[in-house]
């Protein structure tokens, strides 16, 4: 266990304080907890050094460059995550019993966000027209930045784009988004098993790729992919964002592999694409992540239900089968 000197009379532990231990031990780092938590880096360590201070002992310890917490450490961000449930539900219960009207914070990434979201919020508002919504579009890491910050009690992510969320929260699976070939309405694919059927602009838009800037193991695999199918392609663009890729192949600039749903408007394909499936083995499950209390809480677990009821309309019947040309 890892000591200092004595507590200095007088000096006390606060939430703030833990809750700033809390979002460190998650963030696993002082500058991503100062930006979940919306304060400065000096300020967020003045912190933890006077809850050192108060308990006479160290609760974090560096290694390689991360914050790893001591035994002293693991026990305070236990009892921490328990005191801010407590503090969650006290809030809830003053709202519903001061009859205010109550407002649920929703942070997500931008496909589900525009897809799954406008209908599920539309089917819940029937049962709870009293509910409004705080509506917020971000990165993987800006959404979860926000649940520990509290900032949102809803957040919406691939599953395989963020780290292990802590305990404190529940995952709440909302439907498979496949990854699928998507290419200009006028190219149709269907039947076609060699790029030499196709007439010149054909071939020469199949083989102009856009890729997404995916991690290291997707982007092995969707070279691997582009390689064995496409053996001529060359990559003519670059993208951070699955939306600006398929507005690319909308323009006529060539084919790229995406999410299925971030092709999607609503219940239909986005005009001016077709999508393909491709035997591609990425997983890519939307989960909807909410603290673990909320989960059996209404009005909480009404609006995951309408999402998981949304997300069972499947869109599968909108995308075509695989094309012999891209069976490997």
């Amino acid at each position: 266990m890892s000591k200092m000197a004595r507590p200095i009379g007088g000096n006390q532990v606060t939430f703030h304080q833990l809750r700033v231990v809390w979002a460190v031990a998650h963030a696993e780092t002082v500058s991503r907890a100062a930006k979940q938590l919306g304060l400065s880096q000096p300020s967020l360590s003045q912190q933890i050094a006077k809850l050192e201070a108060a308990i006479g002992h160290k609760v974090f310890e560096r290694r390689a460059g991360r914050m790893g917490l001591t035994e002293i450490g693991t026990f305070l961000v236990e009892r921490a995550e328990r005191m801010m449930r407590e503090m969650q539900g006290l809030e809830d219960g003053l709202s519903a019993l001061a009859g205010g009207a109550r407002s649920i914070a929703i942070a997500g990434i931008s496909s589900p966000m525009r897809v799954l979201l406008p209908p599920a919020l539309r089917l819940f508002q029937q049962a709870h027209p009293e509910v409004t919504f705080d509506l917020h579009e971000g990165s993987p890491g800006d959404v979860m930045a926000m649940l520990y910050a509290r900032r949102a009690q809803i957040g919406i992510v691939a599953a395989n784009s963020i780290a292990q969320p802590g305990s404190g929260f529940a995952q709440v699976k909302l439907l498979d988004d496949p990854y699928v070939l998507v290419v200009p309405e006028a190219l149709d694919l269907g039947g076609v098993a060699a790029a030499e059927a196709l007439d010149g602009q054909g071939r020469a838009i199949l083989n102009n790729v856009i890729h997404f800037m995916y991690g290291t193991p997707h982007q092995q695999r969707i070279e691997s992919f582009f390689e064995t199918v496409l053996p001529a392609h060359r990559v003519v663009a670059q993208c951070r964002s699955f939306e600006i890729a398929a507005a690319m192949v909308r323009a006529g600039l060539g084919v790229c592999l995406a999410p299925a749903l971030s092709c999607f408007a609503g219940e239909r394909v986005l005009p001016g694409l077709r999508l393909y499936q491709v035997a591609l083995e990425i997983e890519r499950p939307l989960m909807a992540l909410l603290p673990a209390q909320y989960r059996l809480l209404a009005p909480y677990a009404d609006l995951i239900e309408r999402m998981q009821e949304i997300a069972g309309r499947s869109v599968r019947p909108l995308i075509a089968p695989t094309p012999p040309l891209l069976r490997a």
